[in-house]
């Protein structure tokens, strides 16, 4: 028995001095030891300004972190670098029981001397990583904000700036003028041409205000519809613009009252703008209907710089516009709100020009779903020597209203689809805001749903606010 625990003892004496190896020179203090004290102090660090600056990022969105939370995170992370510290120099003494009793002048010296080169570059990696990390997750956090904070700032800019001249509220007198023409009431003077200017995408579309034309034509009136490239610059299509009214005016000698649809608003107006020296005794005034003249969310959303995924969706929108539709790319950017603030503000219009301006809002009931709009017509191959045309279809009208839903969920606001109602009241214009619900397309194409006989046309709708407009005029001339 003797025997057999003096054995045992033996083995246990040997498995504790086992394990005091191993706790003293060992595996346990390798784990510690092997890790430099300067990247456990770094990530130490880092790890506290990281938390710090997002609880304060978003704690309250609206609010940059304070200089006093920067500082007290600081802190908070030079107390945690100390208590790193003294843990690892209690470890690193306890790992080396020789050193501690015989080698001490050797420990002073390379305490003396690596020390105080530790103690000298620790602080300025500390400082660097501090800074970059900070920074790269301060650019980050800018970006999300960015990208949700989205157009909520510059959706109705126009009626915030005091530079800008009122607007006056004419929807009562364009629904009784739109009334008496459904009754057979024409009121446009044959004394002057009348030019339609078409927006965005124009040229993919061959009914693009053909039925107003129509109309027009058969009254007896001279109507235009200008052949431009909609997919160009504002600038290149408003000297498009000047060249059409000065010729018109040379070869008629009869002044041209202009009404542009989206884009084509912001074109004519541009046009008047730049050249109002040379055309305005040409011009009688400008209609715009439904057109972005303080700028378009949907662009903005786009193509704005600092958001998440800028860089890509510019390339899809450049090679949609530039390879698909041959268009200039410019012609998108020209309608976000940061060009059109900066264009607005170099060439107002002219405060003489009678101005008309006509915005709607799409309605996103469930049946707008099943809408289909007519666009434009296919010729079939010639059957038996006849030739056949058939319409082309598309949903437009649940394309709009779901855009619509979107900007009134995300934004509070109501729009056409793609315009906010506030962005397309021009200052100092006659503003007109009719009840019935219409979409961005519902004034370029005709609808293959009839609407109901008591509704007006489109091509109403542009007689009414071109009649609204040389009231309008008539009344500036004798003011």
């Amino acid at each position: 028995m003797q025997t057999g625990n003096s054995s045992s003892g033996e083995s246990s004496s040997a498995f504790v001095a086992q394990n005091d190896t191993l706790r003293d020179d060992g595996i346990i203090p390798q784990l510690f030891t092997s890790v430099p004290l300067p990247s456990l102090n770094d990530a130490a660090s880092y790890l506290a300004q990281t938390t710090s600056y997002f609880t304060s990022c978003f704690s309250d969105f609206s609010e940059e972190p304070s200089t006093s939370d920067v500082r007290d995170s600081e802190a908070h992370a030079q107390d945690f670098v100390s208590l790193l510290s003294g843990q690892r120099g209690s470890l690193a003494s306890s790992s080396d029981p020789a050193s501690s009793s015989g080698n001490h002048s050797t420990s002073a010296e390379s305490s003396s001397t690596g020390g105080s080169s530790q103690t000298s570059n620790t602080p300025v990696d500390l400082n660097s990583s501090r800074q970059n990390g900070v920074s790269l997750f301060q650019g980050l956090v800018n970006r999300v904000r960015k990208t949700f904070r989205g157009s909520a700032d510059d959706i109705g800019w126009l009626q915030h700036d005091p530079e800008m001249p009122p607007v006056e509220d004419g929807t009562e007198r364009f629904t009784e003028i739109l009334d008496e023409i459904r009754h057979g009431v024409h009121r446009l003077p044959n004394s002057i041409v009348y030019l339609l200017v078409p927006g965005l995408f124009s040229n993919h579309g061959a009914l693009y205000f053909v039925n107003a034309k129509m109309s027009f034509s058969k009254m007896g009136l001279t109507c235009h519809i200008a052949k431009i490239h909609s997919e160009a610059s504002v600038e290149k299509n408003a000297r498009e613009i000047k060249e059409y009214i000065e010729e018109i005016y040379w070869g008629s000698n009869k002044r041209v009252l202009l009404l542009g649809h989206s884009k084509g608003g912001v074109d004519a107006a541009a046009a008047l703008s730049l050249y109002w020296s040379d055309l305005k005794d040409k011009v009688a005034g400008l209609a715009l209907a439904q057109s972005p003249y303080g700028g378009s969310p949907i662009a903005s959303d786009l193509l704005r710089e600092g958001q998440l995924g800028d860089v890509n969706i510019r390339k899809l929108m450049e090679i949609i516009f530039c390879k698909v539709l041959k268009g200039d790319f410019q012609s998108l950017e020209d309608l976000t709100y940061e060009k059109r603030r900066e264009f607005l503000k170099k060439n107002p219009l002219p405060r003489e020009l009678p101005v008309v301006s006509l915005h709607t809002e799409a309605a996103i009931t469930p049946h707008v779903l099943t809408t289909l709009n007519h666009v434009a017509h296919a010729e079939l191959l010639p059957l038996a020597g006849q030739s056949a045309k058939v319409p082309v279809v598309v949903p437009l009208g649940a394309a709009m209203a779901a855009c619509a839903q979107l900007l009134l969920l995300r934004y509070g606001e109501k729009s056409d689809g793609l315009v906010a109602c506030r962005d397309a009241e021009v200052p100092g214009s006659v503003v007109v805001r009719p009840k019935r619900k219409l979409d961005h397309t519902w004034m370029v194409y005709t609808s293959l749903l009839k609407d109901e006989p008591s509704e007006s046309d489109a091509s109403q709708v542009c007689e009414a606010l071109l009649a609204l407009l040389v009231e309008v005029g008539q009344k500036k001339k004798l003011e």
